[in-house]
């Protein structure tokens, strides 16, 4: 029986120094756009098994963002570095404290480039995909992975309030979900009622997922060095299981990496 993908990764602490100085035009390994619970793990992952990987968000100030006001009761996979981050903490404690312990855990991991920015299109090339950012500058992966929640087109809902948004303050990724249509990706509706937290009200957000015939596992049928992970995909989504998902695509991408 092949070793959970969970429970059998490399060692805790990597190297000290970081693997790669990006510049303008740098190719990097694996581009992550999308760091929530599951994009945040892959990357962690990824770059732990020495890959160069680009972890882009439109707000790192919601990196790794629970979908709850402390730790208490959630299911995080051993081996994970939401289970390495909760085990130093009591249950009890909040959300952003352990926020902003996960993120200086992924900015002292080697090999993670933390980039806020927003995606708004892919572009496949032979041996890469470009993609571009609504701020201008572009950037360049051997294989991007979207991540990107609810945020395809997302509607935020509050009483009689819609905003175009995925989260509470978060744009929605409009344009990416534009230029995925334009590649023939068929996007299908989905609907999730987001619980509020620190006095924060409850809303329903409303976004756009691949049709289930759009995918084999992980990959976009019609595009080639593209995959997408996490609640962006169809299906009930937990911590444990976004969290397991992300280990066995880390697993899949080193394999494709190796070959």
């Amino acid at each position: 029986m092949p070793p959970d993908p969970i429970s059998s990764g490399p060692p805790i602490f990597g190297p000290s120094s970081p693997r790669s100085q990006p510049q303008p035009g740098h190719l990097y390994d694996v581009a992550v756009v999308g760091a929530g619970v599951s994009g945040t793990e892959l990357a962690w992952r990824l770059a732990r098994a020495g890959q160069d990987v680009l972890l882009v968000s439109q707000a790192l100030d919601s990196l790794g963002n629970l979908y709850q006001p402390t730790v208490a009761g959630a299911d995080f996979p051993p081996g994970s570095v939401f289970a390495q981050v909760a085990a130093g903490m009591a249950p009890d404690v909040d959300g952003w404290t352990f926020h902003r312990l996960l993120k200086a855990e992924i900015e002292a991991t080697s090999g993670i480039h933390l980039l806020q920015s927003c995606v708004t299109a892919l572009d496949e090339e032979e041996t890469q995909v470009v993609l571009s950012t609504w701020e201008g500058p572009q950037l360049h992966a051997r294989t991007v992975v979207l991540a990107v929640g609810s945020f395809l087109k997302g509607r935020l809902l509050i009483g009689d309030t819609m905003e175009d948004a995925g989260r509470l303050s978060e744009v929605a990724y409009d344009f990416l979900a534009d230029d995925l249509l334009l590649s023939g990706v068929w996007l299908v509706g989905a609907e999730q009622t987001a619980h509020g937290v620190e006095g924060a009200p409850d809303y329903d957000v409303r976004f756009l997922t691949p049709a289930p015939s759009e995918l084999d596992g992980f990959r976009v049928n019609r595009l080639e060095r593209v995959r997408m992970l996490g609640r962006c995909t169809p299906g009930d989504h937990t911590y444990a299981s976004v969290l397991r998902d992300a280990a066995r695509l880390a697993e899949e991408l080193m394999q494709e990496a190796d070959a």
